[in-house]
């Protein structure tokens, strides 16, 4: 069976694109974007597969 971990992190509007690129070169896969906990910001919810 498979293994994952997970990661959260804040969207920066303006650098979106580049934040994303960066975390999939590093094997993360992108799930789901949800509003930030103040309601302004983004937060991304990463996953990779566990080695």
């Amino acid at each position: 069976m498979k293994k994952w971990e997970y990661s959260t992190i804040p969207l920066i509007i303006h650098a979106t694109k580049q934040i994303l690129d960066q975390w999939g070169d590093d094997g993360w896969e992108l799930v789901q974007v949800v509003p930030g906990p103040d309601g302004k910001g983004l937060v991304a919810y990463l996953k990779r597969e566990k080695n």
